[in-house]
């Protein structure tokens, strides 16, 4: 019964995080999606497909900053390398401002992504979700097994054990924090995509 409720509420939420989960978290990376739109955008002229990646207010610069790449891109082939990358960086840059968060420079090909969005990012691609749907829901459920077989196993500690009380306190708070942060990452954000899931370290239990 215990582990059909637990196995329900993950499937719950990973279909929930399936549609939140963005391309944000690598966005700053060579191979993440808005280099890539970049790199097509260059190649065809076509503007179009790294607008979608700023903000309609970020819009004009971006037309400029396209339009002077493209303007000397063909000079020759180290001329091209330092255009596109400086339209690379620009482009990275305004898109992660308008999602408030920092930039600090493009990550080189071959940086390490975390798997969930590596994941997401082969969902995509492939245009079905059903392996990365599998594969939260695997971890979710043997994260929340875990720790919910943690807590009550520590729950009906003897009043007088003080150590063995705050064992269960700590076992409960770190369960507490990992379904709130479950819970906040399922929520899908109103407006923009969002960079950030707030710290459920920071509220006290």
């Amino acid at each position: 019964m215990k582990n059909s409720m637990f196995k329900n509420t993950a499937l719950v939420i990973v279909m929930l995080l399936a549609y939140s989960l963005t391309a944000d978290a690598h966005c700053d990376t060579m191979e993440g999606p808005v280099v890539k739109a970049a790199k097509k955008a260059l190649d065809t002229g076509n503007i179009n497909l790294v607008l979608v990646w700023v903000q309609e207010k970020d819009a004009i610069e971006i037309k400029k900053a396209f339009e002077r790449t493209r303007s000397v891109r063909t000079m020759s082939p180290q001329v091209k390398e330092m255009a596109d990358m400086y339209f690379f960086e620009t482009l990275v840059r305004v898109h992660r401002a308008g999602e408030g968060a920092p930039y600090t420079g493009l990550k080189s090909a071959g940086t390490g992504v975390e798997p969930g969005i590596e994941m997401a990012d082969q969902a995509v691609v492939s245009g079905s979700g059903e392996a990365l749907v599998k594969n939260l829901n695997a971890e979710m459920q043997k994260g929340l097994h875990t720790l919910f077989t943690e807590v009550r196993e520590k729950k009906n500690y003897r009043p007088e054990d003080v150590n063995a009380g705050r064992e269960y306190v700590k076992a409960y708070v770190t369960f507490i924090h990992f379904v709130e942060r479950l819970y906040q990452a399922a929520q899908i954000p109103s407006e923009g995509h969002g960079h950030e899931v707030p710290d459920a370290g920071s509220h006290q239990h």
